[in-house]
């Protein structure tokens, strides 16, 4: 938002307040200020003159002799070459000695043999913006021989503020005084507006339709104004110094009350209404001319400004150009209006538009303003072109306008959130100048008193404690405040050491040169599909591409896999932990995924290159749960992997019979989709299975001797070392310390379709050594269980 500094300054008297302790407050106070130009560069000697004689020159077609007067006796001669040089005309003029822009010094010159004592001035010469061709053409009642600095009032700056949206209140020069009030402990100026008392009876029927969207309707007919009047330069330059070109008068006026209160208004040409003007929800299918000319299809969604026949207006966004006021318009019917924010919300983005009024409306304006704004363009109206004024015409439905909510403030938390005492007098003087109703409520536990404030009615960011103490915190200064440290009493958070920090985990993995990757919660859903997966649809997605919530990991960090390989990285390692969003009503578990997929090591002179498989990976998820049980549970079964891995190579990550994860390669279907150089090695574990740990325990080493026995296996190419193992475990019990494969043959002397493992059995007990018999016994056990489970045979 741009304002005029001289505009705050006739608000508000901020005598002895440089320009920058101006700007350094309104920073401070959260109004941020992101620019402050000069209004037009130093230029001096430059005065109101009118030429008072024009004749062509002599010896020179496009230039003009002109005698000038700046209210003294004598004439001065002027030679000009402007096309708009003519008797009556008054423009600046630089005479002998002044200093333009640039540091152009003004001398008595001679063009085509006759003396020019001084230059009449276009208004790019004087650093200003360019208007019409030729001289600055200044008001007919521009007084001659004053300076045109203080005519124009350019000693000033526009201040360009960064506003948050929950100050929607100081999008008005109104808004604004309140605040630099109680920053600066100075009494507004204000606003000097006639009451209008109506000279005519002419008021129009007004229906709200929608009532919750557009509770409040104000209107007001005036007739008979001059439609050749102009808007006075004093308002074209405030509109001109807050971005907003001067149009008509009428247009004009509602522009300065926009800035001047924050309260968008809009004139019609009374002359284009029929019947009742009504706030309604748009038909289906109906459209309009907007005054840009463009036309825009609408549908109820959209709260519209209409009469009997016709849409007029869409609400809070823009007016209709078949009922806008022209240049022959005599008869106008203002309005003022309060639109809830929901009402207005999202449709001028809709319909690629964002104006004035609803880059308000869409944050919400002080419902009490309609009346107060219409009186001032009203009387702004009557003052510059004229007519007469029928009275308010008014809609309301109480019921649906805002009402202010009181809010308490307890003493004690102001200064423990603060950490420093503002004194009550000043407390108090704080919420006054703020607009706000304050009153003292009696110290239920002395001494801490309380106030009971009531925020005034623009106010909607005002709700709880929090934001009292807010307000006074950056009133009296947040540079006021003491930096000090707090004084806490820390207790550290207990941890378990079954529980294994998910830093620790994170570290392992970059420790096997994996990278973390952190993506979205979201995924798509057409992406899912590939998967055979099902998210949770969002409401509001930040865009198509991410309109559900991601019920794995796995997705993502390969969207990111294919992202990098498409930027020349041909070798990716990633993991992620994060959470997941399973069926609706279920936890949230966390995971931890990883990818793979290229070289297994980087490219080197002595070791042959290989591309990561499985058991590359697979290694990585045996470190992760090295610590999680004994090595001993741990199993990977191919069985019931899901869809989107390679059903040969791929599975289920086991501890004990609980599942917590799969592993393997991607399928080759979804590969060909995420159009990937290779197939990658993927993993995706429960988190939580993963952290729990077993607690160590010491125990002595056995000092009696183990005994070795080494068995070849001959099973079918089906049966996995993983089954042999667990079946041998469990039939040899705590006695078989180790069981490892150290052969495997396929070939002549074996069945077809059929396989040999050669295990070692290492069988020990601690408390004493074991005899021949019972060793024998226990491997002919481990022999009769692979036997009967799995249909080995030992090899002869």
């Amino acid at each position: 938002m741009k304002i005029s500094e001289l505009w705050l300054r006739e608000s508000v008297d901020l005598t002895g307040i440089s320009r920058a302790q101006l700007l350094q407050k309104l920073t401070a106070a959260g109004l941020e200020v992101e620019d402050c130009v000069e209004v037009a560069p130093a230029f001096s000697g430059v005065l109101v003159a009118e030429i008072v004689e024009c004749e062509k020159h002599p010896d020179a077609d496009k230039l003009r002799v002109c005698k000038v007067s700046i209210g003294e006796l004598k004439l001065l001669q002027i030679v000009c070459g402007a096309p708009n040089a003519r008797v009556g005309l008054k423009a600046p003029l630089a005479t002998v000695g002044s200093v333009l822009p640039g540091g152009l010094q003004i001398k008595i010159g001679k063009l085509r043999g006759i003396e020019s004592f001084g230059m009449l001035c276009s208004s790019t010469e004087l650093g200003l913006p360019a208007g019409v061709d030729g001289l600055y053409e200044l008001p007919n009642d521009a007084p001659v021989g004053v300076s045109i600095r203080d005519y124009l009032a350019l000693d000033d700056s526009v201040i360009e503020l960064k506003m948050t949206p929950n100050r929607s209140d100081c999008l008005g020069v109104l808004g604004l005084t309140r605040e630099l009030c109680a920053l600066f402990n100075r009494k507004a100026i204000g606003v000097t507006a006639d009451v209008v008392t109506p000279s005519i009876s002419d008021l129009r029927d007004i229906v709200l339709e929608d009532s919750v969207g557009c509770p409040r309707y104000l209107g007001q007919v005036v007739k008979g104004i001059n439609p050749q009047a102009m808007t006075p330069i004093w308002l074209q330059e405030r509109l001109r110094r807050c971005g907003i070109r001067s149009i008509h008068p009428v247009v004009d006026i509602t522009n300065y009350v926009l800035l001047e209160f924050g309260q968008p208004m809009h004139a019609f040409n009374l002359a284009a209404l029929r019947g009742a003007v009504t706030a309604r929800r748009a038909h289906a299918g109906e459209s309009l001319k907007l005054l840009d000319e463009q036309t825009v299809q609408l549908d109820p969604s959209f709260l519209m400004i209409a009469d009997a026949e016709k849409a007029l207006a869409i609400a809070g966004v823009m007016g209709g150009f078949d009922s806008r006021v022209t240049a022959e318009s005599v008869d106008i019917f203002f309005e003022a209006a309060h639109f809830a924010p929901e009402a207005i919300m999202g449709r001028a983005r809709r319909l690629g538009l964002h104006t004035d009024a609803s880059h308000r409306f869409e944050r919400g304006v002080d419902a009490a303003l309609p009346e107060a704004a219409l009186a001032r363009a009203t009387s702004l109206l009557l003052q510059i072109c004229g007519g007469q004024a029928g009275p308010i015409c008014r809609a309301e439905n109480l019921d649906s306008i805002p009402k202010a909510k009181n809010v308490k403030l307890r003493r004690s938390k102001l200064d423990e959130v603060l950490g420093v005492q503002v004194s009550d007098a000043n407390v108090e003087a704080i919420f006054r100048d703020l607009g706000f109703t304050v009153s003292v409520e009696a110290a239920n536990q002395a001494p801490d008193t309380s106030w009971l404030v009531t925020p005034h009615s623009g106010r909607f960011d005002i709700s709880i404690e929090a934001d009292l103490i807010e307000e006074v915190a950056r009133v009296f200064g947040y540079d006021q405040i003491p930096v000090r440290l707090p004084s806490l009493r820390l207790t550290p958070l207990a941890t378990h050491e079954a529980q294994r920090p998910a830093g620790d985990l994170r570290r392992l993995l970059c420790a096997r040169d994996y990278q973390e990757a952190i993506t979205f919660a979201f995924t798509s859903s057409v992406s899912l599909q590939a998967f055979g997966l099902v998210g949770h649809s969002i409401k509001n997605p930040l865009s198509a591409e991410i309109d559900v919530m991601r019920p794995s990991l796995l997705p993502n960090l390969l969207t990111v896999l294919a992202q990098n390989q498409r930027r020349q990285q041909d070798r990716v390692r990633l993991f992620e932990l994060g959470v997941v969003f399973l069926d609706q009503g279920q936890a949230e578990p966390s995971r931890i995924a990883g990818v793979a997929i290229g070289a297994v090591a980087n490219e080197n002179w002595g070791t042959p290159s290989r591309v990561v498989d499985y058991f590359d990976v697979k290694g990585d998820v045996d470190a992760l749960l090295i610590a999680t049980c004994a090595p001993r549970y741990v199993a990977f079964a191919n069985e019931q992997a899901p869809i989107y891995l390679h059903p040969g190579r791929s599975a289920q990550v086991l501890i004990g019979e609980h599942a917590i994860g799969v592993i393997g390669q991607l399928h080759p279907a979804l590969v060909k989709l995420l159009d990937l150089r290779g197939a990658p090695v993927v993993f995706e574990l429960d988190l939580a299975a993963v952290r729990d740990a077993n607690v160590p325990k010491a125990q002595s080493l056995s000092k009696f001797p183990s005994s070795r026995r080494d068995l070849a296996v001959v099973l079918n190419e089906s049966v996995t070392f993983a089954a042999l193992k667990a079946c041998a475990l469990t039939a040899a019990g705590e006695m078989l310390s180790a069981l490892d494969c150290f052969d495997v043959y396929r070939g002549a002397g074996l069945p077809e379709g059929c396989k040999s493992l050669a295990i070692s059995l290492i069988l020990q007990d601690f408390s004493r050594t074991l005899g021949d018999e019972e060793v024998e016994a226990l491997v002919q056990r481990v022999i009769a269980a692979i036997a009967a489970e799995l249909g080995g045979v030992i090899r002869s």
